[in-house]
């Protein structure tokens, strides 16, 4: 597939992968890319996933036909973008690896053996191709420490490593379009880093860009704005969506009861409203609605003087990628000692401007009168 005249795709779709990463799940398979620039010097932006070795040596031979490779840029070590350095080198034995010193120590790392034919880039460095040139940008931390952007500045190309990324494989006309499941690779992979994503937005001010093609997911060649906006909005810990998230873990239905119930009053006031089960719907979708709306509710029981396990394990996901700039409202449940409001409120302490909205609705065992009454004010108060 040509993105421009000169640059060709040659990644991998992977139906075959249940867990991204070991954790996250891609019901719609991954998408491994890499590209190919053609020019007086060929230079081939990055590797793929081992399992796909010979599909991308392939795509790339086809690609070339008689032509020999000048580079392998390699812009981030993730070994589902790296695992096959070697085995390109052995294809191509004169082929320059181009990557900076600590792609090179992790190079070392994963296959025990130094690069011999290799060039260094730093931060700000021009590669000349020919009518083609890359400038490189130093990414680090988006998502690991060794990453740097690729900019063809005849093209307008931004080769974004892992950056604008998401989840699904190429092939996959995902009808729910690219914000969904972006977001959630986003908040799942990337939300820790949003200071770092920031401090690569501000370094590409101004560039002007006619495509984006990251390491995950589509060629993106209209509406840049809207990615690079929303990416900026992510990025700050700012919601997305005006709206309440409600999250709740429940054991014998009745904090379900109560969540639900909200949800009805909250609809009936024409606020939009997602609701999960935290102990049944995807941990991780979760955690990206959490990010989206400016409004979350977070209901639990008690349990053994705290909260329920996998509300705790949410919040503590939560907290790992910064959770800040939010209004929280808590729903609580326990037959003899509710503590969760007093245990949630705590675990909030040390994150940056969250408001807890109240009253803190509290349970004796099941939902009663009082409960609609407080649930009722609480609606109110989330407007």
């Amino acid at each position: 597939m040509k993105i421009t005249n000169d640059i060709i795709y040659v990644g991998v779709d992977d139906h075959k992968v249940d867990l991204f990463e070991g954790q996250f799940d891609v019901p719609n398979g991954m998408a491994y890319n890499s590209y190919i620039i053609m020019d007086e010097k060929i230079a081939i932006m990055d590797s793929v996933d081992k399992n796909f070795k010979d599909e991308w040596l392939n795509n790339i031979k086809n690609a070339l036909k008689d032509k020999i490779p000048t580079y392998l840029i390699v812009s981030h070590m993730e070994p589902d973008h790296s695992a096959n350095i070697i085995e390109l080198i052995n294809l191509y034995p004169n082929i320059i690896i181009a990557s900076n010193a600590k792609s090179f120590k992790m190079m070392e790392q994963f296959f025990n053996k130094k690069i011999e034919n290799k060039i260094e880039i730093k931060e700000g460095d021009i590669l000349e191709l020919g009518k083609h040139q890359l400038k490189f940008f130093a990414a680090p931390m988006v998502h690991w420490p060794e990453v740097m952007i690729s900019y063809d500045l005849y093209d307008k190309v931004l080769f974004s490593a892992d950056a604008f990324g998401k989840f699904g494989a190429n092939d996959y006309d995902d009808p729910e379009g690219w914000a969904c499941e972006a977001r959630r690779y986003y908040f799942g992979i990337v939300g820790k880093y949003g200071v770092q994503v920031q401090a690569l937005l501000k370094k590409l001010e101004g560039v002007p860009i006619n495509h984006i093609c990251s390491l995950h997911g589509p060629i993106l060649s209209e509406n840049l704005d809207y990615y690079i906006n929303i990416y900026d909005t992510w990025s700050k810990y700012e919601a997305e969506t005006k709206g309440v998230f409600i999250a709740y873990a429940s054991a014998y239905g009745n904090t379900e009861k109560a969540a639900l119930m909200l949800k009805e009053k909250l609809n009936k006031e024409g606020i939009k409203v997602a609701i999960a089960d935290l102990a049944r719907e995807d941990l991780h979708e979760s955690i990206e609605d959490a990010f989206r709306y400016d409004r979350i509710v977070l209901a639990t029981i008690t349990y053994n003087g705290g909260i329920f396990p996998i509300m705790d394990h949410f919040i503590s996901e939560l907290l790992e990628r910064g959770y800040q700039n939010k209004k929280i409202a808590i729903i609580e449940n326990g037959t003899w000692a509710p503590m969760a409001a007093k245990v949630i409120q705590s675990k909030f302490e040390k994150s940056k401007n969250i408001t807890f909205i109240e009253p803190f609705v509290k349970i004796l065992s099941a939902p009663n009168e009082n409960t609609e009454k407080e649930l009722e004010i609480l609606a109110n108060n989330l407007k």
